[in-house]
């Protein structure tokens, strides 16, 4: 029976689709076949259709599928999905139970004879306990191992991963920190992974945090502020790093901007000298606020470039608010992002110890 291994996380967007990517990246160049699936859908690119006889694919793992190249049959079903219509339905009902299909996929798993299962589990570590599909109880109805996810900002962060210790017991193989400062990590790895694995915390990688994958596609930004978009909607694919607001004088803009780069600029739509100049920088969509209509020659000028321009009715403030929000919170379906997830990886993780455990192949250097 081929191993299986849980990746899950104390709380949601920690990182597990890179670490998913990049391990099953280095199996495959290894010639060892990786299955992949997520019990419990989150993501999915088209509404249920309860009478749909089609497997419940997750956008995930059609994303991870395709980016890897698996096969159709190494793309496993989810059981459930996770929505506030079915997560109502099984409260009212009192139904905790996954269902039958838990068991065909306990047949599934034990069915496959080589390489690795990677199964994602839901964002935190209790979540899907309605579903019965929890990261805990996916690894005891599963007897299978646990890497955990888990972004660190400072020692304080260490709690969540205790608790997922206690809950886990035995099935824990394994941690990876995520999201750490640059300018941290060495300090990191130094002394504070030392520290967590006398605790009993096998830490088998720490990754620097990256504005990259943090990022948000244009589209997002509008789909979330319900913006009209002006120009270039061809170019809606462009990633945003970073957030400037446009509310100092122009030559105080014009420095702050040089030193940005990929930015969303928000503005009011009556500051043309300030537009003009977030256009002549690093910047990947201009954002309006406010009444009024922006100027034909910030309109010509934006096309020329090929800067998308969002007019919204927000007011600045709850315009900012929103794009703070979906920086860090979306999911990993750009080319882009894999593929530097897949060097992050490499560079910063090292799963010897974890592929012993699972009686894998260890990689060849």
């Amino acid at each position: 029976m081929a191993p299986t291994l849980l990746i899950g996380s104390c709380e949601s967007f920690s990182g597990k689709s890179a670490v998913v990517l990049g391990m099953a990246r280095q199996l495959a160049r290894q010639g060892v076949p990786v299955r992949f699936g997520k019990p419990l859908a989150t993501s999915l690119d088209s509404p249920v259709d309860a009478a749909s006889q089609a497997p419940l694919l997750d956008a995930d793992v059609l994303f991870i599928g395709a980016t890897l190249g698996l096969p159709e049959a190494n793309l496993i079903p989810s059981l459930h999905v996770l929505d506030p219509a079915t997560a109502e339905r099984r409260l009212l009902q009192g139904d905790l139970d996954p269902g039958s299909g838990f068991e065909q996929l306990r047949q599934q798993l034990a069915a496959a004879r080589d390489g690795l299962t990677l199964l994602e589990a839901a964002g935190s570590l209790h979540e899907g306990l309605l579903y019965g599909l929890s990261l805990a109880q996916l690894a005891r109805g599963l007897e299978a191992s646990v890497l955990l996810v888990h972004p660190w900002i400072d020692s304080c962060s260490i709690d969540p991963l205790l608790a997922a210790q206690a809950e886990l017991g035995e099935h824990l193989a394994g941690v990876v920190l995520n999201a750490v400062k640059p300018g941290l990590v060495a300090q990191l790895c130094a002394e504070v992974v030392p520290a967590l694995e006398r605790l009993g915390l096998p830490v088998l990688g720490v990754m620097p945090q990256s504005p990259l994958l943090r990022s948000v596609t244009v589209e997002e930004l509008a789909l979330r502020l319900g913006a009209q978009v002006l120009c270039c909607p061809e170019r809606l694919d462009l990633l945003v790093e970073t957030l400037s607001i446009g509310a100092m004088n122009v030559n105080s803009a014009m420095e702050f901007f040089r030193r940005r780069r990929n930015m969303a600029v928000v503005t009011g739509a009556d500051r043309t000298d300030i537009q003009l100049a977030a256009l002549e920088a690093s910047t990947q969509c201009l954002i309006l606020t406010g009444a009024g209509d922006p100027l034909p020659q910030l309109l010509n000028r934006a096309e020329e470039l090929e800067v998308p321009l969002l007019k919204v009715e927000h007011d600045t403030l709850t315009t900012v608010e929103v794009i703070e929000q979906a920086f860090g919170h979306v999911r990993l379906h750009e080319v882009v992002k894999a593929s530097f997830a897949f060097r992050l990886v490499e560079e910063h993780c090292n799963f010897e110890r974890l592929f012993a455990r699972l009686q894998l192949p260890a990689l060849m250097k």
